[in-house]
């Protein structure tokens, strides 16, 4: 932990770093002095959270707190408290939209600290909502939804690792990594099965789908299912606002991986596969 890059950090906060003035400036302008000031907070800001970037996401929450409640100034706790947020939410570190929910429910949802605006709160609310369910380490939802017959089944189910592939036939991105998952399919060496959740609602395309999406590799099995009357609530439980989306859980259903990419999936693959190699070595 850099707790002396902390100190520092909280010493120039208390020592008047918003009363810095242009040399040039007679009068001072209270805009571009609170701009200039920070600029400087969010770049210590950035070089902190860049310092616990490998730590877990219990520790980053507290952190996050531990930086929010040093400062006195409520302009300057807001904007330490919206930064941080706004960093974690949008982090490309998966699992730290943990430490984004946190702080919204540590601050802003008890209405101790204000969002810029009642548009950003709604967002924020969404956000939330979209995303609590899903974190890494949690038990995946489990969901009834229906295979192409009508039968209902729960996905997923306990007893392998479960791949979930949220997707819908009418998105771009969705086509391009249909392609591109049964090859990363092929190589897994562990039993899992393959849940392909149909978001659309054109029947004729999801058949198309289904005879296209081959995978030949008996460790996987593929289950293609969908919820054409949108009563199993996935949308929200596994946050699919747009498609796609990916999750992968180890055989009890715990998620260990969320909002993957299909590079990501495969390097998750690889370890998992590297773990059953060892085992049976063993």
């Amino acid at each position: 932990m850099k707790k002396a890059f902390l100190i520092l950090l909280l010493s120039v906060l208390s020592t008047g770093l918003f009363a810095q003035v242009p040399q040039d400036r007679q009068v001072p302008n209270k805009q571009y002095v609170d701009s200039v000031a920070f600029a400087k907070l969010d770049q210590m800001l950035a070089n902190y959270t860049d310092a616990l970037q490998k730590e877990s996401v219990d520790v980053k929450s507290a952190e996050c707190d531990f930086l929010i409640s040093s400062v006195r100034d409520s302009s300057t706790m807001q904007h330490i408290a919206l930064w941080l947020y706004d960093h974690y939410k949008e982090s490309e570190v998966m699992g730290d939209e943990a430490v984004a929910i946190h702080v919204y429910d540590n601050w802003f949802k008890p209405g101790t600290i204000a969002m810029r605006s009642e548009f950003d709160r709604l967002d924020a609310d969404i956000f939330v909502t979209f995303n609590r369910n899903t974190l890494l380490g949690m038990k995946a939802p489990v969901v009834d939804l229906r295979r192409p017959c009508g039968r209902k089944m729960k996905v997923p189910q306990d007893g392998s690792h479960s791949i979930l592939f949220f997707f819908d036939t009418s998105c771009a991105k969705c086509q391009i990594e249909s392609k591109v998952l049964p090859g990363i399919l092929e190589k897994v060496e562990f039993p899992a099965r393959f849940y392909a959740v149909y978001c659309g609602q054109i029947r004729k395309e999801w058949r198309q789908f289904r005879r296209k999406f081959k995978v030949h590799n008996h460790n996987v099995g593929v289950v293609h299912v969908w919820d054409p009357k949108m009563d199993s609530d996935y949308i929200r439980l596994y946050g699919v606002m747009s498609t796609p989306r990916l999750y992968f859980t180890d055989v009890d259903g715990e998620i260990l991986g969320r909002r993957l990419e299909a590079e990501s999936l495969q390097e998750l693959i690889q370890y998992i596969n590297a773990y059953y190699g060892q085992k049976e070595k063993q």
